[in-house]
């Protein structure tokens, strides 16, 4: 339990520090901008309560938009993350499983289950940022581009970063 929460402070720690002093002016045109940072509530063990769950992902995102200068929109989308993620887990996990996989990564669930998983939950995120973030569909193409070149990026990052970090299933 105490090497579960020191590696999440950890990790939550690091995601923030790339976040915001690393990929904050990196994009392509401000058409893909990566949030990496949505990984630290995508991995918090499937034992986490909800109301931990809600609470995380509202603190990592008003951290995030204390960097951004944004009145709460990356705490709006990461809490439409965290309501996904229990959607997806309850329906693709079995309760009997959580003892022999004690948290959704890459080498416990394996690649299809994780990308899928990463996929949904990073097309919701950034549907709900870019979205609160333009604040209307007065110019589609514009926010259509840049959701998807920014999930993508996103998505590649996260992909890319699990595979670094990797560790085979212990079955």
């Amino acid at each position: 339990m105490g090497r579960t929460i020191i590696t999440n402070i950890i990790r939550f720690v690091a995601l923030i520090f790339i976040q915001t002093f690393l990929l904050k002016n990196m994009g392509f045109y401000n058409l893909s901008i990566p949030f990496p940072y949505i990984l630290f509530i995508m991995l918090l063990p499937f034992e986490t309560p909800n109301w931990l769950l809600f609470l995380l992902a509202i603190l990592t995102g008003l951290t995030v938009d204390s960097f951004y200068d944004t009145a709460g929109i990356n705490a709006a989308a990461c809490s439409l993350l965290a309501l996904v993620r229990v959607i997806f887990i309850n329906v693709t996990v079995e309760r009997q499983g959580f003892e022999n996989e004690p948290e959704p990564r890459l080498g416990i669930m394996g690649f299809r289950w994780f990308f899928v998983y990463t996929v949904v939950l990073t097309l919701f995120h950034h549907l709900t940022l870019i979205l609160l973030e333009s604040f209307g569909f007065f110019d589609l193409k514009y926010v259509l581009i840049r959701f998807l070149l920014s999930s993508l990026f996103t998505i590649f990052l996260i992909i890319i970063s699990e595979f670094i970090f990797f560790r085979k299933k212990e079955r």
